[in-house]
């Protein structure tokens, strides 16, 4: 009787351990809208606006982590070219953002946030914010017991030249489930065009040498407290069921085993890969490129977009760095990464048509002059879309596995 008393002891010492430990919950993410006009078509201003947002936000990086670590990202200035475990279900904005719930404050306060793996900080729009930020939830620090004012300011400017500014804060947030305390947020009291988003806020899970604040991202602070069991957080970006992943993996939504590639810079999330192959043929070798959750296309360097376009039949620059081609021609095109070859499908690659005929098609890689430096392309939705991708904060790389 002794020996069950103590093994029955043990046993539930064993389960009450278990019970404490962090569980990976996801978050569900919705898109919302596309790159199209009113009318279901895609418009080449349209997509070379999210391109110059794009380039401003790797010059926005660029700026904190020189400001951070002391040295320069990028070698030389940045150009464009002139003309134009738990769980979180996402929502997809304007086809750049992707965005799920969050809760922030005590009491909790409830948002919704875009969450972007090429920016490191959070915030909200804040009380003052009035009517720029009319049709969103505005968190109020003064409601919150365990918001704490920090003394500092913060303004960030977007690729639209849409801002926000305001002072920063440390307050509990919460987000599918798990929780982080004295996180530094923005409460943002003026800006200027970026919270017409679907989305009430940005919450940044780049590394902390891109922040402008600076501070700890949010996942940092969640795996430093020790809320999540893995310092890993894991997208699956698609037309439905999309969600982010926290505290390890959703084994349920990919197959077989990941495929990893380290990151080579701790900023964006920056890897190398083998190769981008068209209809069978090896158009790009050995390659530099940051993943982005938002960059709805795959960005290229413009003069290398230029050689890939040749190699499709009847493609044709638009505008700068802007490639249309036949509808009925979509490519064939697959990234290898880690000596895996991952394929793109078609209905990712063909962004739609331009017009009510339905001959002309947008292609899902595009050029800008401000890609090339530090690395040669963003993999952003066009890619993502076709994987299951875990970024792996704590043995800092990226693994990729097919969608289940």
């Amino acid at each position: 009787m002794r020996f069950s008393f103590v093994f029955s002891i043990t046993a539930l010492q064993a389960l009450v351990v278990a019970l404490s430990q962090p569980v990976p919950l996801s978050i569900s993410l919705t898109k919302k809208s596309s790159l199209r006009t009113a009318d279901g078509y895609v418009d080449p201003a349209s997509i070379r606006a999210h391109i110059s947002s794009i380039e401003a936000k790797l010059q926005r990086g660029a700026a904190a982590f020189e400001r951070n670590t002391g040295a320069a990202f990028f070698s030389h200035s940045l150009t464009k070219r002139a003309g134009s475990s738990g769980s979180d279900p996402l929502v997809d904005s304007s086809n750049t953002s992707w965005f799920g719930a969050i809760s922030v404050g005590t009491p909790l306060q409830n948002f919704t946030a875009d969450f972007d793996t090429g920016s490191a900080d959070f915030f909200l729009p804040g009380p003052s914010c009035d009517v720029q930020c009319s049709g969103h939830t505005l968190f109020n620090p003064n409601s919150s017991s365990s918001a704490v004012a920090l003394g500092k300011s913060f303004q960030l400017s977007f690729g639209d030249k849409s801002t926000a500014e305001g002072q920063q804060y440390n307050d509990t947030v919460s987000i599918g489930g798990l929780t982080a305390t004295a996180q530094t947020l923005g409460v943002a009291s003026n800006t200027s065009g970026f919270l017409k988003e679907k989305f009430d806020g940005l919450m940044g899970m780049s590394f902390p040498s891109l922040s402008h604040f600076p501070a700890e991202p949010v996942f940092n602070t969640l795996v430093s407290q020790g809320a999540v069991s893995e310092s890993v957080f894991a997208f699956k970006l698609a037309s439905s069921g999309s969600e982010l992943h926290l505290g390890g993996v959703n084994s349920a939504l990919y197959k077989g085993s990941f495929t990893y590639a380290p990151v080579t810079k701790q900023a964006f999330w920056q890897i190398d890969g083998d190769g981008i192959w068209i209809n069978g043929n090896q158009i790009v070798k050995t390659f530099s490129a940051i993943v982005d959750t938002g960059t709805t296309l795959i960005v290229g360097n413009s003069s290398v977009v230029s050689q890939f376009y040749a190699a499709i039949t009847n493609a044709t620059e638009v505008q700068p760095g802007i490639y249309t081609l036949p509808c009925n021609a979509i490519p064939n095109m697959s990234i290898t990464i880690g000596g895996k070859a991952f394929p793109l499908s078609t209905d990712t690659f063909n962004k739609g048509p331009t017009d009510s005929s339905g001959k002309i098609c947008i292609g899902g890689v595009q050029g800008s002059d401000s890609v090339g430096d530090q690395f040669q392309w963003i993999l952003g939705d066009v890619f993502m879309r076709n994987v299951y991708t875990a970024f792996d904060v704590g043995n800092s790389r990226i693994g990729f596995a097919e969608l289940a």
